[in-house]
């Protein structure tokens, strides 16, 4: 009896283990999925921002001649050989005559050891001053001629340049100064919160300042700069008027003075025109300026232009129609 009730009892165990596994939901091990989400990065792209650079001609290097002298030796020798140096107290202008690089390097159109050029005459210094004609005779070929190679030249120059350019007429002005006419009596010039008056008697070559000449500044040939001044060489007006007196006189009231003056004409001085070119460059002269002469298509100048670059140490040339220079003209 005993035996039947735990045989009994552990049946009724075993069924209820059964039942328990077949009823309850079986336990799977599965390992949930973790879903992330990760936002949009913005890439933000540089822009590189566009440059302009100006071309700018740069300057020989020297010649090979004054590289330093240097002996080297895969011995040991004990016997020390010297280098010789050459002084030369006064050194020769004739820039690679009898060197590597010929005889010279030549005036044409580029400045050749200048830093630009004007009409092919190279220029050279530092401090740089156009005394250009705005005149009404400059209408036509002359104007083309004129505004074009001034802007070139402007252009031309090296960001390290100082420059200046000074227009005239019957009165002169600094460029970018407002030029207001009345007839051929008077001019006022109005530069800022300045302003200056010029009288005449009528006649085109007889004008003079009321008072003091408009003392002109210097401008650094920066990019923005030169830009600048082309748009004013190709938007300024012509003027009534030729006397090309007043500018230069407005030259000597600069500080620091021009090292190099650009003159370009298309007429010849009032009175004595000769005696006007001899004096001015008397002065320059005395003053250490070298002035550089353009007659610009009118040979009844070239006499006084002439004498005017001479007497200064600088150099002249007549253009032609066709903007080159004329044969037996200018030195």
């Amino acid at each position: 009896m005993i035996t039947s009730i735990i045989i009994s009892v552990l049946l009724v165990i075993l069924v209820g283990v059964v039942l328990l596994f077949i009823l309850l939901d079986p336990i799977d091990n599965v390992t949930p999925e973790i879903v992330s989400y990760q936002a949009r990065e913005d890439k933000t792209e540089k822009i590189k921002e566009r440059t302009f650079t100006r071309a700018v001609e740069r300057k020989p290097s020297s010649p090979s001649s004054s590289m330093a002298k240097v002996i080297a030796a895969n011995t040991v020798s004990a016997i020390a050989i010297p280098v010789p140096e050459i002084n030369v107290p006064d050194p020769s202008t004739q820039f690679g005559d009898g060197d590597d690089f010929g005889d010279g390097w030549g005036d044409g159109f580029g400045g050749g050891a200048g830093v630009s050029s004007f009409f092919g005459q190279p220029i050279h210094g530092k401090r740089i001053l156009y005394v250009i004609d705005y005149s009404e005779s400059m209408q036509g070929a002359r104007q083309r001629l004129m505004r074009a190679e001034l802007a070139e030249s402007i252009y031309k120059l090296s960001p390290d340049i100082k420059f200046q350019m000074i227009f005239f007429a019957g009165p002169a002005w600094v460029a970018g100064d407002q030029v207001n006419m009345n007839g051929k009596k008077s001019a006022k010039i109005v530069a800022g919160q300045a302003s200056y008056l010029w009288k005449s008697s009528g006649k085109a070559h007889q004008w003079d300042p009321e008072g003091d000449l408009r003392k002109p500044g210097w401008l650094k040939a920066s990019d923005t700069q030169v830009e600048k001044s082309k748009k004013i060489i190709r938007g300024h007006r012509l003027i009534w008027g030729t006397n090309w007196k007043n500018p230069l006189e407005m030259a000597f009231q600069m500080d620091p003075l021009p090292e190099t003056i650009i003159f370009m004409t298309d007429g010849v001085a009032a009175g004595d025109p000769i005696g006007v070119a001899k004096a001015i460059a008397r002065k320059a002269k005395k003053n250490k300026i070298t002035i550089n002469t353009v007659a610009l298509m009118e040979p009844k100048a070239a006499e006084a232009m002439a004498k005017l670059a001479e007497g200064s140490g600088g150099k002249f040339v007549l253009i032609g129609a066709d903007g080159k220079k004329r044969k037996g003209q200018g030195k």
